[in-house]
């Protein structure tokens, strides 16, 4: 049994966000959104049982990634909502002129509000992390907001085998979980809802990366004065310099050429042809 292609079932749903305005960044459409606002619509898609979706948190390694690989691209254009998690993106939704994009959707924080104002209303499944990391998640958020977790899956690091996708899809379907937290490494967790999301019942996937880490304590957020000046990368940089130099050396630098062309072109078509694609 293949897993199939999750593009016509995304460009077929009824989508219920079009109130949220969006920007184009590297051939991404971007929504200029906060936290409440998606916490809200989780909400609703819940309620409305109609497909499973998934939220892909952006950020300049994601859309690097998608620039340069059309898989991930694929997954990014399809997804039901692409948010502003790092602070570039808000800068160039600013440039953009759109109100909303203030701050980021921060992964983490995003997490923990939403279990903070639902409580135990919806099922949670966690994804991810270093193995026991996903239970020791589990006992946090029930400890502190109630959070009704239906299970927790710790997959191997190494790309899974047809046989493993399928026990892991079969589980996380029979959970009949409202949410699912995808914390894997980018793009390997856009990739994965991309692909499982066709055998799931109506739920929300989110990719929340290192969420799993940070939200038990095991690895140290930025102080919040360091998030907000867009100076995360220098002190994830300083802690992980082995694993995450590539990240911010060269494809830090790479996106900033590559989004400020994308920016200027899309200004000089806006005011020749008198409209933008955002």
């Amino acid at each position: 049994m293949n897993i199939p292609d999750s593009q016509s079932l995304a460009l077929n749903a009824n989508f219920d966000s079009k109130d949220i305005r969006r920007f184009s960044v590297l051939g991404v459409q971007i929504a200029a959104t906060k936290i409440s606002s998606v916490i809200s619509l989780m909400e609703t898609w819940i309620a409305g049982k109609d497909c499973a979706r998934y939220i892909i948190l952006g950020g300049m390694h994601g859309l690097m990634e998608s620039h340069r690989s059309s898989d991930v691209r694929r997954a990014m254009q399809t997804a039901d909502l692409v948010v502003p998690d790092g602070m570039p993106l808000v800068w160039l939704g600013r440039l953009h002129k759109l109100s909303p994009t203030k701050r980021r959707v921060y992964g983490p924080e995003l997490m923990r509000e939403f279990c903070k104002i639902t409580q135990g209303k919806y099922k949670h499944f966690l994804y991810g992390g270093n193995e026991g990391v996903a239970m020791q998640l589990a006992k946090v958020l029930t400890k502190s907001f109630g959070t009704h977790v239906v299970g927790t899956i710790t997959p191997p690091f190494r790309p899974l085998t047809e046989i493993e996708l399928l026990k892991d899809v079969a589980t996380i379907h029979d959970s009949e979980a409202d949410v699912i937290w995808v914390g894997m490494s980018t793009p390997k967790q856009d990739l994965f809802m991309h692909r499982i999301r066709p055998h799931l019942k109506p739920c929300v996937m989110l990719g929340v990366g290192a969420a799993f880490d940070f939200n038990t304590g095991l690895k140290k957020t930025a102080p919040p004065w360091i998030q907000d000046h867009g100076l995360e990368w220098a002190f994830r940089l300083i802690t992980e310099p082995s694993r995450l130099w590539f990240r911010y050396l060269v494809l830090g630098p790479q996106f900033v050429g590559l989004a400020s062309i994308d920016f200027i072109k899309q200004k000089i078509s806006k005011k020749i042809f008198g409209s933008q694609q955002i």
